[in-house]
């Protein structure tokens, strides 16, 4: 009887103690938009990627090593821009070594687009129409043009450059969706540096009808090699700063002559560009649309992550004062790219890219450092993972109706 008692207690406590199926919770799954550049272009400057790729840099995500192109695509990017350079001879004298690939050349160029396009990625080739980089402060002619002093002759040069450069893109079947003819064009091309006797294309000093033949030049190869292709090119104009858009299009259009371009283009740096308000980048996109009748592109913006930098390449951003609202963090940068974005759609505005997301640190070197000096500003944290800012490109936006 005793063993029976015990049996029973036993069987009792087997029955009363068994738990319950447990209750599994499935998280609900994060529904991300994916846009076309029909729709809102949103656009990543890769021009780095292969170079740091080659010194060392690895790409994370969710702690896999990826590529950093399908990266992007996979969250959100629809457009690779690409930088290109006439000769960067220069770029083997920072190596030390004639066996080192003349980054943000041709065949460079060839492989990032090739990348891009074998993804469905589109393209924005932003032609600088030097030998390095061209910006507000530096337009340096190309080595090859350099003694040039007949300005018929310097049209001929951009064109048979361009035609040369898209054509042979083209029989690839990479043909670029946009083209930029120059970049950061505030006073003109082709206008530091010069030897005596180049023509002045320096709108600044009041040559704008020089500058406008010069670019229309350009324009001309880019529409004559799309006659011919399946992909037709956009035509970009790019200025730095939102201050001087305006103004720079006005004098590139009335006085230059210069009518035959798709996209207003802008870099805006809200860190270094503060005569604009960030909150007034909206009435100025719409001033633009309504006064030029084209697509308003913002072609370059970053905005820092954090305050620190992972190597001793002294960093451009994140020593400023922070825009109210908008600190220095994975959320400020976050909230800095949607907000940005929303805006922008907002208003009719048809795009935004961001300048070099994929700028981590490496042994890859420039004139003034190596590594980098805008990792603190990519969508990769300190061991090349990705960090939650990079789905703004992703992010459900609201498109007017």
């Amino acid at each position: 009887m005793r063993i029976l008692f015990l049996l029973t207690i036993l069987v009792y406590f087997m029955f009363s103690c068994k738990k319950s199926p447990s209750v599994v919770v499935v998280p609900p799954k994060v529904v991300y938009d994916y846009y076309t550049p029909s729709q809102f272009v949103m656009g990543a400057d890769l021009s780095y990627a292969s170079q740091i790729e080659d010194h060392g840099g690895v790409y994370l995500d969710s702690s896999k090593v990826r590529d950093p192109f399908l990266i992007m695509k996979e969250h959100g990017a629809n457009l690779v821009r690409v930088r290109l350079w006439n000769d960067p001879e220069w770029v083997r004298a920072v190596y030390g070594s004639e066996q080192t690939p003349l980054y943000s050349g041709f065949a460079d160029v060839v492989k990032t687009i090739q990348r891009a396009k074998t993804l469905g990625l589109a393209v924005d080739l932003d032609i600088h129409y030097s030998d390095t980089w061209a910006d507000p402060g530096t337009q340096n002619p190309p080595a090859a043009w350099a003694n040039i002093t007949d300005l018929q002759t310097l049209k001929d040069s951009v064109y048979s450059y361009t035609y040369s450069v898209l054509s042979q893109l083209n029989a690839r079947g990479l043909m670029p969706e946009i083209v930029q003819i120059g970049n950061e064009t505030n006073c003109g091309m082709m206008i530091t540096n010069t030897n005596p006797g180049f023509p002045d294309l320096n709108g600044c000093n009041g040559n704008w009808q020089q500058l406008g033949a010069v670019m229309n030049s350009g324009i001309k190869a880019v529409r004559d090699v799309s006659a011919n292709s399946v992909v037709k090119s956009k035509i970009a104009l790019h200025v730095a700063d939102p201050k001087n858009v305006d103004w720079w299009f006005a004098q590139i259009t009335n006085t230059g002559g210069v009518t035959d371009f798709d996209i207003i283009g802008m870099s805006y740096y809200p860190l270094w560009h503060t005569t604009v308000a960030f909150s007034d980048i909206p009435a100025l996109i719409t001033s633009l649309k309504n006064t030029y009748d084209r697509e308003v592109m913002i072609l370059e913006t970053s905005y820092p992550w954090s305050t620190q930098g992972d190597d001793s390449y002294a960093n451009q951003f994140g020593g400023q004062t922070p825009i109210a609202g908008y600190p220095f963090t994975v959320a400020g940068q976050t909230k800095y790219l949607t907000d940005l974005t929303q805006n922008m759609i907002k208003v009719g505005g048809s795009g935004v890219m961001y300048w070099e997301p994929e700028w981590i640190t490496s042994q890859m070197k420039d004139p003034w450092g190596t590594g980098s000096s805008m990792e603190n500003c990519t969508f990769f944290d300190f061991t090349g993972n990705t960090i939650p800012s990079i789905d703004y490109m992703r992010f459900t936006y609201s498109f007017p109706k």
